[in-house]
Formats: structure tokens, C-alpha cells, sequence
């Protein structure tokens, strides 16, 4: 699948009549998986991008650089459309622009450009927001590197935790009228504030983490919410399977004995051996 038609994949999303759960991916494998499972779309996370490439923290040490390569060996491995959070964009407005560049190659469908200031100041334990102004400069920015008229630019900010609902809907409107494509939005903690602020934009809303009592699709969908996260437990139950087989094997455990390993169908499935095998007989004339 064209890298146009997995955009216009996200695009139908944003403009649909449903709101979604996105599969959150970080490598080849993990979107493999989660395309053949049946999901519409992969999240591809900042602190997993960290965890998959660094094993870092989410505290903004990975580059555009390393973010872009991750992205682009799972557009190979998949054609399963994927939002990528881009995070600030790697630096000022002129920084965002080359970023968006490089997302696009490297087959994203969609990114998210935020407002916080990143990385954290020096001296300050909270976590803090660029200006209005650096915003939609930021903005108007990402649109400008865009190429393809196809990717999805989402601005993205959590003022509503950080300084206040009454900002967090002014930069939403600013955003807007810049003319992205939708609004990602975390920090919302109550359904009176997503309903304010679905009563005063009139953008596709993503959202970020929200409370038990902001999970039922149906409400998020009559709130024009279109896409609606759920962190990110694949890595961490790929961390926790990896730490538990170590541990087996370092304790004596044989590999015969280990439990909760992929079957030889499943391994075959994900690494598309099958495929891998058609062509070995088309152009290697190799028999099976």
C-alpha cells in the first residue's frame, strides 16, 4: 500500500462517524502484529521510541534522526497507517519543518507537533508550555514542510493540565484556524472539560490518557472525539516477557521448559515466511 493511501486511511478515521483505539507500535514486529490482529491504526509513541531505540526514558533524548529510521522500518514491514508522535518538533519552528519532511519519507500517515517546552528547562521540576505565538509559528511550519498535501498534521497540547482549560482551548481555536487537521489534546481529566472543548472547536479531537469515566466510545464519539489512546502496554508486556524468560534461562530453566513463547505458526506469520518463501522459489528458483 502506498504511503498516500495509508494516509487517506487516517484521514477517513478523522472524518469518520466512530471514534477508535489505535494499536500502539514501536518496531517491525509489534506492527505486524498489530495489523494482522485488525487494527484500523498504529500509535508509535515518543516514550516507546525512546524505550525501542535508547532504552531511555521519556525525557527527549532521541533524535528526528533515530525517530525517523524506527518509522521507516515499519512502514516497510507493514502497510498499516501510523500516527507518530513527532513531540515539539525537535527544536524551534524551522526545526519542525525539517521534521515534518523527514516523517513523511519515512512513510508516517500522520504526526502530532505539542506546545510544551521541550526539553525540560533548566532549574524548572514542572512541566511548562512554549508561547501562543511559538505555537502557531510551529504550526504554520509543519504545514509548510508538508509535501504530501495527504499527511495529517494534528496540533497537540496539554495545557488543560499544565495552565488552564480557558488556554488550553485558545491555543486549540489558534491551532485550528492555522489550518490543521485535527486537535490531540492529554491532560483532559473530566467530561465537562472535554465537552467544553468540544463545544468550542470543531476540529477531529485525539486524545491522549483520560479517566475510566471518559472510556466509553460512544460518548467520545458524540464528542467528535475520532481517535482515543490507551497507553502503551505492548512494550511493557514485551519488557516483562523478555525479563521472565531471561530470568528462566539464567536460573536453570531449559528452553524446553519456558512457557508463553510465540509458536513456530505464530513466528512464521509475523516474519511473513510464507511470502519470503514464494519469492526465494520466483527468484532464487530455491524448492521448499
Amino acid at each position: 500500500m502506498t504511503f498516500r493511501a495509508r494516509r487517506d486511511r487516517l484521514r477517513s478515521i478523522l472524518t469518520g462517524a466512530r471514534c477508535i483505539r489505535p494499536g500502539s507500535v514501536y518496531d517491525a514486529i509489534s506492527i505486524r502484529i498489530a495489523e494482522d490482529i485488525g487494527f484500523e491504526l498504529g500509535m508509535f509513541g515518543g516514550s516507546v521510541a525512546s524505550l525501542a531505540v535508547l532504552g531511555d526514558p521519556d525525557i527527549t533524548l532521541i533524535t528526528l534522526t533515530e525517530l525517523a529510521e524506527q518509522m521507516r522500518r515499519m512502514s516497510r514491514a507493514a502497510s498499516l497507517p501510523v500516527l507518530v508522535d513527532a513531540d515539539h518538533g525537535y527544536g524551534n519552528a524551522l526545526n519542525v519543518r525539517r521534521t515534518v519532511q523527514e516523517l513523511e519519507a519515512a512513510g508516517a500517515a500522520g504526526l502530532t507537533i505539542e506546545d510544551t517546552l521541550l526539553p525540560q528547562a533548566f532549574g524548572e521540576t514542572k512541566t511548562q508550555l512554549i508561547s501562543l505565538d511559538e505555537g502557531i509559528g510551529k504550526m504554520k511550519a509543519a504545514l509548510g514542510g508538508r509535501g504530501d498535501p495527504s499527511l495529517v498534521i494534528l496540533g497537540r497540547t496539554g495545557a488543560v493540565s499544565i495552565i488552564s482549560l480557558e488556554d488550553a482551548i485558545a491555543r486549540a481555536r489558534a491551532y485550528e484556524a492555522c489550518g490543521v487537521d485535527g486537535l490531540f489534546f492529554t491532560g483532559i481529566k473530566s467530561r465537562a472539560e472535554l465537552d467544553a472543548i468540544s463545544e468550542a472547536t470543531s476540529l477531529p479531537i485525539v486524545l491522549g490518557g483520560a479517566p475510566e469515566e471518559m472510556s466509553d466510545l460512544d460518548y467520545l464519539t458524540s464528542r467528535r472525539v475520532r481517535i482515543a489512546l490507551q497507553g502503551h502496554a505492548p512494550i511493557a508486556a514485551a519488557t516483562q516477557a523478555v525479563h521472565e524468560t531471561l530470568r528462566a534461562l539464567r536460573d536453570g530453566t531449559s528452553p524446553k521448559q519456558l512457557k508463553g513463547l510465540a509458536s513456530g505458526e505464530l513466528t512464521a506469520r509475523v516474519t511473513r515466511e510464507a511470502d519470503v518463501k514464494a519469492r526465494s522459489r520466483d527468484f532464487l528458483k530455491l524448492k521448499s
